[in-house]
């Protein structure tokens, strides 16, 4: 066995017995020594494969704790890449050379324009066209496939074209009124289809009983596709220094057990840790279950998780996921706020509180690990005095619960989270991509609660970081944890309550996040643990912080194996 010794650089450990080194050793998949040169010099060993950082910062693998990279992999697998396309002409020159290797009538699905999966700093206004082609445009791409351009959720309202074969798969014609629930169907002046669609559009997260019969008749992925675009997810992850993701929510079988193939045949480049979602409600169409179904499926899945045994596919707990997002006005509150269309609403409760009930009392008796997905203070209000009331027949204070999203959450609700328990992961792009929104849609006095960081800190609760719908770049998030930015205006909610440091935010993305999971050997580069190493080509505690998004990770290791390289390292 061949030992690995990586020196010239800085080694920001996160292991807070040995916070900083000049030198590591990896040695069979794991880290075998940290420490002075000289001294790890010798512990390599003269055969060892010697690797020189370039003056760059050695620092262990960055942990996601809210990735969806098999969801967003599946959703992209197989597609027309438009997310940066210039104008219509390259639009349809890309749609025209997927044509040339598709199937005379088979469907060809094409991504969004802009930057997923807020499409804020990016969207198809930024075309040259400033605008989505119609169909007469699509249709030059060809007329011998039916043609989507997606919409993808969150953001709502939202756009979509079709071309003209894609409007007969669906059954558009003129004959159809301009407006159906919520669907806008755009026509021209003398009452032609023109084959763009705005409103509640979206792929997921939309309940509009007109666009849900539309998304029926749409083209499920292929298993072919979904596994191709899982990986190709996961290579870009791996470019940003991400080694082990937390698939905690919308997991259903049949993605666990894509990712069990993708195990069995050597292809995860990443470590995952997934749950299962007992009742999904974020695709189309959802039809609640009943008490009796639910029950079912708790200990059907119960049976499915639980193995931690495996380095690189781990299965722990279960997951709720009670409510949605504000985006598409589902978020639970108080008072009205607006809904994307600009009617009041108080959200809408997907799972009853009943079945809440169920699953906690069925995950405090067995001993399985419950991920509660909530964001509203409603949902918080309404758990809260649930779990407490379980809390006095089955004590669950040591089991670690994990409550995932906490986009707004009050001091008191907060506090009642750290007396049950319960551990955080959440996401600073919630408030970068959601800020405004909370504060045109429900009240500036929403911010005063969102992603309050250094709250949770405060009151002891261990915080772990996670990407979600986006920034999908980690380093920029580890940013957003600091200065709480909003997109696309000059906002920043970085009160006392929100803002974390530096170090503490890093930690959110690795050590604490290793800590969240309760998955020891990842986190920290220390003896013994899995080496998952990065080197970058600066660091990041101490670089600018508007730097800091532009983080260049050099290569990355996954148990002591390159799975991504610039060849600007010399080893």
């Amino acid at each position: 066995m061949t030992n690995t010794l990586i020196t010239g650089g800085r080694v920001l450990t996160l292991d807070p017995d040995r916070p900083e080194a000049e030198a590591v050793v990896l040695s069979g998949g794991r880290v075998l020594a940290v420490g002075d040169r000289r001294e790890m010099e010798d512990v390599a060993g003269s055969g060892a494969d010697r690797v020189d950082a370039g003056g760059g910062v050695v620092m262990p693998g960055l942990v996601d704790t809210h990735p969806h990279v098999m969801h967003f992999g599946i959703l992209s697998g197989g597609m027309v890449d438009l997310t940066d396309a210039v104008d219509h002409a390259d639009i349809v020159a890309r749609i025209r050379a997927k044509a040339a290797t598709t199937p005379a009538g088979e469907w060809i699905m094409c991504t969004p324009v802009g930057e997923p999966h807020y499409f804020i700093r990016r969207n198809e206004k930024d075309l040259l066209e400033r605008h989505l082609p119609g169909r007469r445009v699509l249709d030059t791409a060809t007329d011998e496939h039916p043609v989507m351009i997606q919409a993808w959720a969150p953001r709502m309202p939202n756009v979509v074209a079709f071309n003209s074969a894609g409007l007969r798969a669906v059954g558009l014609t003129a004959f159809i009124p301009d407006r159906v629930c919520d669907v806008e169907i755009e026509k021209t002046d003398d009452g032609d289809l023109t084959g763009i669609l705005r409103g509640p559009v979206t792929n997921y997260y939309t309940y509009d009983p007109f666009w849900g019969q539309i998304l029926t008749k749409l083209p499920p992925p292929s298993m072919d596709s979904a596994a191709a675009g899982t990986l190709a997810e996961m290579a870009r992850f791996t470019a940003q220094g991400v080694t082990t993701g937390y698939e905690g929510h919308a997991m259903e079988p049949e993605h666990l057990g894509l990712y069990q193939h993708l195990r069995a045949s050597g292809a995860l480049t990443m470590r995952i840790q997934a749950t299962l979602d007992v009742e999904s409600v974020i695709f189309y169409p959802f039809d609640p279950l009943t008490d009796e179904e639910f029950a079912a499926r708790l200990r059907q899945f119960a049976a499915q998780v639980g193995d931690r045994s495996d380095d690189l596919l781990r299965t722990d707990g279960l997951t709720i996921s009670p409510g949605g997002p504000c985006f598409s006005g589902y978020f639970a509150t108080y008072e009205p706020a607006k809904n994307p269309f600009g009617r009041p609403t108080r959200g809408t409760r997907f799972i009853s509180v009943e079945k809440e009930e169920a699953f906690v009392r069925f995950c405090a008796t067995e001993g399985i690990r419950a991920n509660m997905c909530l964001g509203a203070f409603r949902e918080h209000d309404d758990f809260l005095e649930i779990a407490e009331r379980v809390v006095q027949e089955h004590d669950f204070r040591d089991r670690s619960w994990i409550l995932q999203h906490a986009i707004t959450i009050t001091p008191a609700q907060a506090r009642r989270y750290k007396d049950l328990g319960f551990q955080v992961t959440t996401s600073a792009g919630f408030a970068w991509g959601k800020g405004a929104m909370y504060g045109e849609r429900i009240g500036e006095h929403a911010w005063r609660d969102l992603e309050p960081l250094q709250r949770l800190t405060d009151l002891g609760l261990e915080l772990a970081g996670g990407s979600d719908w986006g920034p999908k770049n980690p380093w920029e998030q580890i940013e957003l944890a600091q200065t709480h930015r909003f997109a696309g205006s000059d906002h920043r909610n970085d009160g006392p309550d929100q803002s974390l440091s530096r170090l503490d935010a890093l930690r959110m993305w690795t050590s604490g996040a290793a800590s969240v999971l309760g998955w020891s050997d990842i986190g920290s580069l220390a003896p013994g643990k899995h080496a998952d190493v990065l080197i970058v080509d600066r660091d990041p505690l101490t670089c600018d912080i508007d730097d800091l998004r532009d983080t260049r990770v050099l290569r990355t290791y996954l148990g002591g194996e390159v799975v991504h390289d610039t060849a600007e390292v010399t080893a």
